[in-house]
């Protein structure tokens, strides 16, 4: 799972300059808060928003849209990525999806918090 890396990582993360970690799911808003308090994010910089309608989902291009997960999930679901925003432009984008494992399950280390702060770290060395 990847909030309790994102968790553990904070330190990290703040020491790259991020404010937040936002968490989106295509999940009514009283499921993200029973998610939130299971994961135990109160009081740190992690976000749980919900997406009931996939709007966000879908404006990101993000709709997990494979036969396979939606025929298990049903309709509407998010790809498991990650994405660095510097003052709201996407710098970083990760998908957790490879032929064979749309959902990213297998792998989902493309969107875990090292691979991003790994990501993080070398683009602000190219700058």
């Amino acid at each position: 799972m990847q909030v309790p890396g994102y968790l553990e990582k904070q330190e990290a993360l703040k020491a790259k300059g991020i404010d937040e970690v936002l968490v989106f799911c295509v999940n009514d808003g009283a499921v993200m808060d029973a998610w939130a308090k299971d994961q135990k994010i109160e009081g740190s910089m992690i976000k749980f928003l919900a997406d009931p309608k996939a709007d966000l989902t879908k404006a990101l291009g993000m709709e997990l849209t494979d036969p396979g997960p939606v025929g298990k999930l049903g309709h509407s679901r998010c790809k498991r990525h990650a994405v660095y925003l510097d003052d709201g432009v996407a710098k970083v984008v990760h998908v957790s999806e490879a032929p064979g494992d749309p959902a990213g399950d297998e792998n989902p280390s493309l969107s875990c918090a090292d691979e991003m702060l790994k990501a993080i770290t070398e683009l602000k060395s190219e700058l």
